[in-house]
């Protein structure tokens, strides 16, 4: 069983880490994910894992992103087609776009190398593939950002 040898560098061209996530990949404009770019992939990933969650919703996470079984490299493009989509939290593959529904929430970006690929079917849901993968993660890293309302985020930068 492999354990954690490294920590993955995780950024991004749209926002820096704690900062604020540009509109266009909320549902208050194109809705698109981001694209991501990871530093320190370790020698020996076979594949890699995309899982994106707001703790801060009401009801509880909500998962807004799995994707599985990406070809390893140093970043994903925004709206890729990369990888095996899974479900998220509305029950739709994809990129469930950030829209939260009060206050500044954050945004959890946890990229993860394994050192095989995910025997899932498109659309697993995301407790499926951390089952997979648990005994395959070589390292892992977290890109955060927050977003809000409009009104939330103006409040925020004025106060």
């Amino acid at each position: 069983m492999p354990s954690l040898q490294q920590t993955l560098v995780v950024s991004s061209p749209e926002f820096i880490e704690d900062g604020l996530i540009p509109a266009k990949y909320t549902c208050q404009a194109e809705g698109v994910s981001p694209a991501l770019v990871i530093d320190n992939v370790p020698e020996g990933t076979h594949s890699m894992v995309v899982i994106a969650e707001d703790p801060d919703a009401p009801s509880g996470t909500v998962t807004h992103w799995v994707l599985y079984d990406i070809l390893p490299g140093n970043s994903i493009e925004e709206n890729t087609d990369e990888g095996v989509k899974g479900i998220n939290s509305k029950g739709k593959m994809g990129y469930l776009p950030i829209c939260p529904p009060n206050g500044i929430h954050r945004y959890f970006f946890h990229v993860l190398a394994l050192d095989s690929s995910i025997d899932l079917r498109p659309g697993a849901d995301r407790s499926k593939v951390e089952k997979a993968m648990e005994d395959h993660i070589l390292a892992t890293g977290t890109l955060m950002g927050r977003y809000g309302t409009p009104e939330e985020i103006q409040a925020a930068i004025h106060v």
